[in-house]
């Protein structure tokens, strides 16, 4: 049998040389339980990944987060701000103007019906409609209204689509229904017509055109 010390030494060891692990990996690593490797990872304090159920860990001297703190590693996310509801929580609060569903799923790199409608009367967070997108804002009543004002004035900046721009969103939506605004913006930059996330988003709304796919969308 391991010391404790060895045996703490060389799980946190087996962790910086695989840089994320799953708890059956060092399970298996080190020839334990499952709860004495969570007490191993707890020890060391190693963070769990937002997406994938939370199954993948990593050392917290390991992540290189970016401006908005987060990492990503071989397809897995991890947060500064811990699991899903408390990082999209200060997502919110560090925007300047709220987040839709479609930045919000951009940032997270999810989907955002995966895990907003959840989250939709959370305390920390004022759900309300600009131009018929629904925008995440801070519950915080100051912090609320200088979002607001922010959303505003993005709002009259996002540039309306041209009709030639306009017909060819409504082909590829045709085409490709459960598509969403950043998949279509994709498709049509491979056609040579740029357009944005937001444009599509406001030119779905602005015609009653946003279909939701189940009840549960945001």
């Amino acid at each position: 049998m391991l010391r404790e010390r060895d045996a703490r030494e060389l799980g946190t060891r087996f962790v910086r040389l695989k840089t994320i692990v799953t708890l059956a990996e060092l399970t298996l690593h080190l020839h334990c339980s499952a709860r004495t490797a969570q007490r191993r990872l707890a020890e060391c304090k190693a963070i769990h990944s937002y997406d994938h159920n939370g199954r993948y860990y990593t050392l917290p001297q390991i992540p290189q987060f970016d401006t908005h703190g987060l990492w990503r590693h071989r397809g897995v996310s991890f947060s500064r701000y811990g699991n899903l509801p408390e990082t999209f929580v200060q997502l919110v609060r560090n925007s300047r103007a709220g987040l839709t569903a479609a930045e919000a799923g951009a940032l997270l790199r999810l989907r955002p019906s995966s895990f907003l409608w959840s989250l939709r009367n959370h305390p920390a967070l004022k759900r309300e409609k600009h131009q018929g997108l629904y925008v995440y804002l801070a519950s915080d009543p100051s912090l609320c209204a200088q979002q607001q004002q922010q959303r505003s004035r993005v709002a009259e900046t996002i540039r309306q689509p041209t009709p030639s721009e306009a017909i060819a969103i409504l082909v590829e939506k045709i085409k490709h229904p459960t598509l969403n605004a950043a998949a279509l913006c994709r498709r049509l930059g491979e056609q040579n017509l740029h357009v944005e996330t937001e444009m599509i988003d406001g030119f779905f709304a602005h015609h009653g055109l946003t279909v939701k796919k189940t009840p549960r969308l945001p």
